[in-house]
């Protein structure tokens, strides 16, 4: 990496202690607000270099968590965890994904938040100017500048490598030979990347939900595409499943149909989610005859048919797109977790949601924590941008503001990092001897992580596969007691025989909000 110099927002007088150099205790004490973690979790601040390749040079600043094991006497380490991304809040980790009963007595649960984020040296970037065609072609580069202008030198060093290079050095902080691991998403490949890196300070790990590191970063969203789809339908049929709690219909498509018509009540269009296929029950009754006829009619058209009406619809009213309806934003980004599913069902049925209003400091952390996530897609993007998909990426990102569809189409193109070419390769993955056999779990069905991509990495790190039902993202703190059982078993032995588990329950209420829920920006 390039030499970068002093300046003004980072610490540049002290150093980072080399490998063989005594090191002070962390200073634990009380997290920050902002990241709404019981008492129980402790922080500390941890200084780490700016550039690893410079270990005397200029540092910045990281936050680290800390959950004590309950049981003293039977302590086995340190577990750390990340949650995801990237971007994903790493001192919250704990609290709010509740490992097995076992796991936390034993083990010290400890969460770095990656380089960029708030609470510690955070990327802080510029209002976005520049006229509309510098935004649509060079939009990578206009957001590099604009970090850059309020944090200059910070961006660049936004890579998966180096918040690996940061965990080595708050692992030798924390005076432990070997650590073990929990990523959940992204941070399978966080870990694994830290674990191809330092395989001799690894213990167990566990990758939640891993991915094909072959499609970062261009691809990934693409990828996500189809499945968010399923997984819509998937939440439809639900919903119809439970008609004697909300009354939207006994079909997919029943529901599907009161679900548009209140996004286009709040959009002033209709989406352009294409509708589930048809069942008997949803045929008029003088067509029953001609069911077949009827139903094969309905599915062949329905995905242009959803588009067109959309894409006329937007065209005729200015002003009006169908991003614009809450239900329909947050149908997508609830849909990976069955437990918000009833969430989606009671504001379809008109139930009146009541949700917080994010404080200034959340809204600021999820600022950054999109800014830090473009910057670490930009940095280390691996994949050729398809230019041939430029167009439909204009009309959905910027037309009809498709929220299916956009995010994919907006990478893949090349739109979405154009200008701002990769400043690092990615580290690629493998085991490379490893004391442990990493331990892999992944959901049928999960819309994030696609199962199918999710092999390469089993692959790579010869990990062994649970393979969960259901499509959830993300497995930690689910209360699947199988499955508990068998991560308690792996960190405790090194080893589970156990390869499949159902899903787990809906522990969610299916008629009350939840009481904490807020509307806010999330990451992919």
């Amino acid at each position: 990496m390039a030499a970068i110099a002093a300046i003004g927002l980072l610490d540049t007088a002290r150093a980072v202690p080399s490998a063989g150099a005594a090191v002070p205790e962390l200073e634990w004490t009380s997290c920050p607000a902002v990241h709404g973690v019981p008492s129980s979790v402790r922080c500390a601040a941890v200084e780490v270099p700016l550039d690893h390749a410079q270990p005397n040079g200029p540092t910045i600043e990281l936050l680290v968590s800390r959950v004590p094991a309950r049981d003293p006497a039977q302590r086995r380490g340190v577990l750390m965890g990340n949650p995801g991304g990237p971007g994903g809040d790493g001192i919250a980790m704990f609290s709010q994904l509740h490992p097995p009963a076992e796991v936390r007595d034993q083990w010290d649960l400890v969460a770095v938040q990656p380089r960029g984020l708030v609470s510690g040296t955070p990327l802080k970037c510029a209002p976005l100017t520049g006229a509309e065609s510098e935004i649509l072609t060079a939009a990578g580069k206009l957001n590099r500048e604009r970090c850059a202008r309020r944090t200059p030198g910070l961006g660049a060093t936004l890579t998966t490598e180096n918040t690996a290079r940061d965990i080595e050095v708050v692992r030798r902080r924390l005076g432990e030979t070997k650590i073990s691991l929990y990523g959940v998403s992204y941070g399978t490949l966080l870990f694994a990347t830290y674990a191809t890196l330092f395989p001799q300070r690894v213990d167990r790990m566990v990758l939640d939900s891993g991915f094909d590191p072959g499609v970062v970063w261009n691809s990934l969203l693409d990828v996500q595409t189809p499945g968010y789809k399923a997984r819509v339908h998937a939440m439809m049929a639900w919903i119809a499943r439970h008609d004697h709690v909300y009354h939207l219909g006994t079909t997919p498509l029943a529901v599907y149909r009161k679900w548009s018509n209140h996004v286009s009540a709040e959009a002033g269009v209709p989406p352009s989610l294409v509708a589930p296929p048809a069942q008997v029950g949803d045929v008029p009754p003088g067509l029953r005859a001609i069911a077949e006829q009827y139903i094969a009619g309905t599915d062949l058209t329905a995905d242009a048919r959803a588009r067109f009406e959309n894409f006329v619809a937007t065209l005729l009213t200015p002003g009006s797109v169908q991003a614009n309806s809450g239900l329909l934003v947050l149908t997508r980004a609830f849909a990976p977790d069955r437990n918000f599913w009833p969430v989606i069902a009671m504001l379809t049925a008109g139930a009146p949601g009541e949700f917080a209003k994010p404080s200034p400091a959340v809204l600021e952390a999820a600022t950054v924590s999109q800014d830090m996530q473009a910057a670490v897609l930009c940095n280390e993007n691996q994949v050729p941008a398809d230019p041939s998909m430029s167009l439909s990426a204009f009309i959905t990102g910027y037309v009809t503001a498709d929220p299916f569809e956009a995010p994919g189409l907006v990478y893949r193109s090349g739109m979405a990092c154009a200008g701002a070419p990769p400043v690092a390769r990615p580290i690629r993955i493998r085991d490379r001897g490893l004391a442990v056999r990493p331990l892999q779990i992944q959901s049928v069905g999960d819309p994030q992580t696609p199962y199918r991509g999710s092999l390469v990495m089993q692959r790579r790190m010869g990990s062994h596969l649970i393979t969960v039902g259901g499509g959830d993202h993300a497995q930690l703190g689910r209360g699947n007691r199988p499955l508990d059982a068998a991560i308690a078993g792996y960190l405790r032995t090194g080893r589970t025989a156990v390869t499949r588990v159902p899903e787990a329950p809906i522990t969610a209420s299916l008629t009350r909000f939840p009481p904490s829920l807020t509307v806010g920006a999330t990451a992919w």
